[in-house]
């Protein structure tokens, strides 16, 4: 009889976003509005840079952490958002997933506990179970989404490791104000903790005055890991590269479970990433700051309230009016709609729905037509 398996990944489950997806897919016709992948197709110039790559033979292994072009690249394009992280403090990544991963395992020894801040993308927990520690979650929903700083003083014990956040946020778009931050800021430098910023969306912003953790607070420099990622400012969600940004003492261990994880990113899209640092997502943005207020305006008019999203491109409204659980919401708007959102539930909050508006124009317009009758009809 074959031994046991890691018993902390046997018990998770599979994605519920990859889940709901699965199911809208069985629904033929059926308008998916669950996944947060951009319909746009990579910027031309990118992809013309990853055909001269190849065309250059740039097919063999590259430098664990990234070609030095490409780590200065990224250097410098940080720089000009106001960050100091030199070259060699920058990893080169299969997509944030993976820099969340070699972070965590980095930071994470059996037993420790991570706090994540709920509605959470769904990875941090599964991230911190699989290394055998625990997730400990705080729940903002009641705050607006935002952090108390009591409520987060209260989840922190002698085993806690780390925080994870992630502004904006996935999945209700919000932005940590400058009291969640500080208060995040002033528990790390109490207790020592470490802060993993996942900031994938920083790029994807609709307001003024948007600030990020590790530039508001340099003094916890040493605590820090800043995680970004090419997929979703420049639609490159099928390439799998991003990158990860630590002091030297967070950085150099970091790097040890990159290697021995994934050796490296791909070697010809390396020269593409750094085109991409140039390329301004800023039309795409414009695009979805215009889907923004007709997904709020369709919204308000179904009678479904929801707190604002000032980035990225998914919208949380409460849908507990209904008398429906998330999962049940999201069952029925799929087999009597033809609609697909994720259940609150897929992000330890129960009581909403996701609704993500980086599809079509056309889909996104039907898929809100076919959602209001569905909620009139509840």
């Amino acid at each position: 009889m074959p031994r046991s398996l890691n018993t902390s990944l046997v018990r998770l489950k599979s994605s519920g976003i990859r889940r709901i997806n699965a199911l809208a897919a069985q629904h033929p016709g059926c308008i998916a509005l669950a996944l947060g992948e951009p319909e746009f197709d990579t910027p031309q110039e990118i992809r013309d840079e990853v055909t001269r790559a190849l065309q250059r033979g740039e097919t063999h292994y590259p430098p664990n952490n990234g070609t030095p072009f490409l780590r200065r690249s990224i250097s410098e394009y940080m720089s000009a958002q106001g960050f100091d992280y030199a070259p060699d403090n920058v990893i080169v990544t299969d997509g944030a997933t993976e820099a969340l991963h070699a972070t965590l395992l980095a930071m994470l020894e059996p037993n420790d506990e991570v706090i994540i801040p709920t509605p959470a993308f769904g990875l941090y927990e599964s991230i911190v179970r699989v290394n055998h520690a625990f997730p400990v979650f705080l729940d903002t929903a009641r705050a607006d989404f935002q952090i108390d700083e009591d409520a987060l003083r209260d989840r922190v014990t002698p085993a806690t490791k780390a925080i994870v956040i992630c502004s904006p946020n996935n999945p209700t778009g919000c932005i940590f104000n400058a009291a969640s931050l500080d208060a995040v800021a002033r528990v790390a430098a109490e207790t020592g903790i470490y802060v993993i910023c996942d900031d994938v969306y920083n790029r994807l912003v609709y307001t003024d005055g948007y600030e990020r953790f590790a530039l508001r607070h340099p003094e916890l420099r040493e605590q820090t890991v800043v995680v970004d990622s090419f997929s979703k400012p420049w639609a490159m969600t099928g390439w799998r590269i991003g990158w990860l940004a630590a002091d030297p003492s967070l950085a150099v261990q970091i790097a040890k479970a990159h290697q021995y994880m994934v050796s490296s990113a791909v070697s010809f899209e390396m020269p593409a990433a750094a085109v991409a640092l140039s390329v301004d997502p800023a039309p795409m943005l414009e695009t979805y700051r215009a889907r923004r207020a007709r997904v709020l305006a369709a919204l308000e008019k179904m009678g479904l309230s929801v707190v604002e999203p000032a980035g990225a491109f998914y919208v949380f409204p409460s849908i507990k009016g209904t008398g429906l659980t998330s999962e049940q919401f999201c069952a029925r708007a799929i087999e009597e709609a033809g609609v697909g959102l994720v259940p609150g539930s897929c992000f330890g909050s129960e009581g909403y729905v996701r609704l993500s508006y980086c599809v079509s124009d056309e889909d996104l317009d039907e898929g809100l037509r076919r959602l209001d009758r569905f909620v009139a009809g509840l």
